[in-house]
């Protein structure tokens, strides 16, 4: 039966690291694969994540399940980080959360909800997204349609987005980035948020929010505004958690499925709904990942290390956004990519055309996804002046 399955492409970014990886240029730079890394280049393991598996590696009873929703504690500790410590939505018992494998995972359990429990809504992804909202709501049976994000001037398209927003089907879900758009880095202000939330209302939209970026953009608090606007808003809602990032949590596979319902009642009744989704996909999510992250949070000592390490990555990226910039100004080109300093997040929507990525990796050994997303993690201080010159080169 095997001799009818056809070969189909790999991913592109797993692509990318290959090619990368057997690439001779003493000076090659890898500005595609994405995940955060320090000015050596490496994805290092937070000092509060250490500390936190010695406790657990010291004290950890049992290996055994832990339920279809998770550590009860680990939802005790994201749900008031990504909607406040004071939320009006936590009090009412209007939310809850669901440990799942990853942010990735809690897509999956959105999707899959939506298909089994709201039959014929379609969902909306903003153009450009990450390329796997795709894959997860269209594997689904989800009908997957796209709103305007990025202009053919590589800025923030609001305007488009907005009046595609208000020709979205009534009761449709609208999928939408809470900070660190990814891929373009181009996020929405606090009055473009306010401007959504009244199509959502008037649409009568069903919000899926991908907050996978928490921390990674403004801060902790900051990056939540558009997730608690719509949620203190708003009678329904979905969110979806990640800690690979803020926790660099990668490999653990530690996210959260978070809903929003008018009150407890319904809650329960979508829990329960949620329960089987998750039930029906893997059963149980893994324990290691939430575990570290309730052990640093739980503990005042842990927590606030954790959220200085946070802060330092967060400089870091910040930081290198201006310093790109700066490297581009002796080259005429500071104007051209001044985006790139008002981005924010790890990935950036750099303006580079798919000829021009392609002559980058070919000629100078710089490597992005083609189309012109590039990580700016991946960039430091001695590769500034190299990657700054090989731009140059590519925008004669």
């Amino acid at each position: 039966m095997f001799e009818q399955i056809q070969r189909v492409p790999g991913d592109a970014i797993l692509g990318l690291i290959e090619a990368f990886n057997k690439d001779t240029n003493p000076n090659k730079v890898d500005l595609g694969v994405g995940v955060y890394r320090d000015a050596k280049g490496t994805t290092p393991i937070m000092r509060a994540v250490k500390e936190a598996e010695a406790l657990l590696l010291k004290n950890e009873t049992t290996k055994s399940y832990i339920g279809s929703h998770g550590d009860p504690r680990y939802g005790n500790m994201i749900l008031p980080m990504v909607l406040g410590e004071d939320s009006p939505i936590l009090a009412a018992g209007r939310a809850s959360a669901t440990q799942s494998p990853g942010g990735t995972g809690a897509l999956r359990l959105a999707a899959d909800f939506i298909h089994s429990q709201l039959p014929g809504k379609g969902i909306w992804v903003s153009d450009p997204t990450w390329p796997n909202h795709l894959g997860i709501f269209q594997a689904a049976g989800l009908k997957l349609s796209k709103y305007p994000y990025v202009d053919a001037e590589n800025r923030l398209d609001f305007d488009g987005m907005l009046a595609a927003l208000k020709q979205i089907p009534v009761g449709d879900v609208v999928v939408l980035h809470a900070c660190c758009h990814n891929p373009s880095g181009f996020d929405l202000s606090h009055e473009q948020w306010h401007d959504v939330l009244k199509v959502v209302q008037e649409r009568e939209l069903l919000p899926l929010v991908d907050f996978a970026y928490q921390g990674f953009g403004d801060g902790l608090e900051e990056d939540a505004f558009g997730v608690r606007l719509l949620a203190e808003n708003l009678d329904e809602m979905l969110i979806t958690s990640s800690c690979s990032k803020n926790f660099g949590l990668y490999r653990e596979r530690t996210g959260c499925m978070i809903m929003v319902a008018r009150n407890n009642e319904q809650m329960e009744n979508v829990r329960s709904q949620m329960a089987i989704v998750a039930r029906e996909n893997y059963s149980n999510p893994p324990a290691h990942g939430a575990a570290i992250v309730t052990e640093i949070l739980e503990s005042a000592e842990l927590a606030a290390q954790w959220r200085e390490e946070l802060t330092e990555m967060r400089d870091r990226i910040n930081g290198l956004r201006r310093d790109f910039v700066e490297a581009l100004a002796p080259y005429g080109l500071d104007k051209k990519y001044a985006c790139v300093g008002e981005q924010r997040g790890m990935f950036s929507y750099t303006g580079l055309t798919p000829e021009q990525v392609d002559r980058l990796r070919d000629e100078f050994g710089i490597y992005m996804v083609r189309s012109g997303r590039a990580n700016v993690a991946g960039l430091a201080n001695e590769n500034l002046p190299y990657v700054a010159k090989a731009i140059a080169a590519v925008n004669d």
